[in-house]
């Protein structure tokens, strides 16, 4: 597949693509700059606080196992890592977990929620409100990856209100009390299979957030997937790859990604 073009199929269960323009002028602060650019090798030496920088397994709670999370979730399984996928109809995803092997079950949302030193956050961004009221007390100080994308086609006026503001505050603000990292939101659910793990130069994955730990937890378990992670800023920066702008949509390398963000190295 030629790099930097759109694959086809839906991205996140529709292919709404938004209004927002991206903006492309890196920041003028020295000290995020150099945050931005933080060599993917460095973010990948260290696990969850307390591992010393050693690679070992983690537990990682998958809320909403469909296209994206199941996927993930067997990337990860093969990585060496343990997943609870986890739907509303868990009965659903044992011939899943089944065919994953004993690194993997099927579970509740709560569950998962419980299990996970790292959460998979990969549900209709509408739910996400309620996801955050119900599992507040499961969720607290734990890493959550957040790929869902609003759609005001499908999630009604807070998907609006979601993109005005930028996805990563407006997720921050639904999930109190986490460590988010936005990810894996850009990519299309067909290139998490196909472009997991291609050669030569991978496909980029955009993360931010505002933890540095969990962005390096975040960066170490893209790499697990296949592909080469992107430290693009804090999670107000993750507006720069919402739905809708120039590098939404595709899978880009390390290089094309940094170069439409207006972060490329000089």
């Amino acid at each position: 597949m030629r790099m930097g073009t759109r694959l086809a199929g839906n991205l996140h269960e529709t292919p709404d693509h938004g209004e927002h323009a991206m903006e492309t002028n890196p920041p003028a602060n020295p000290g995020r700059r150099a945050f931005l650019l933080v060599p993917a090798a460095a973010l990948l030496l260290s696990g969850l606080p307390g591992h010393g920088g050693e690679r070992k397994p983690l537990k990682i709670g998958i809320i909403g196992a469909g296209r994206i999370g199941g996927t993930l979730g067997e990337l990860w399984v093969k990585a060496g890592h343990e997943v609870l996928l986890s739907s509303r109809h868990p009965e659903r995803l044992e011939d899943l977990a089944r065919r994953l092997g004993p690194r993997a079950r099927a579970g509740t949302p709560r569950e998962a929620a419980v299990f996970g030193d790292v959460i998979l956050m990969s549900v209709p961004y509408g739910a996400l409100p309620q996801v955050g009221r119900d599992l507040a007390a499961e969720l607290a100080g734990k890493i959550v990856l957040d790929t869902g994308n609003p759609y005001p086609s499908r999630d009604g006026d807070m998907a609006v209100a979601a993109r005005a503001k930028g996805t990563g505050v407006a997720s921050a603000g639904f999930l109190p009390g986490v460590r988010l990292v936005r990810a894996f939101n850009s990519l299309p659910h067909t290139a998490l299979r196909s472009e997991a793990h291609r050669s030569g130069e991978r496909a980029a994955v955009p993360l931010a957030a505002d933890d540095e730990e969990a962005l390096r937890v975040a960066a170490r378990l893209v790499e697990d997937a296949g592909f080469e992670p992107v430290a693009v800023g804090p999670l107000a920066r993750a507006k720069e790859f919402d739905v809708g702008t120039a590098v939404y949509g595709k899978a880009l390398t390390a290089r094309e990604l940094r170069r439409g963000l207006g972060l490329a190295r000089p």
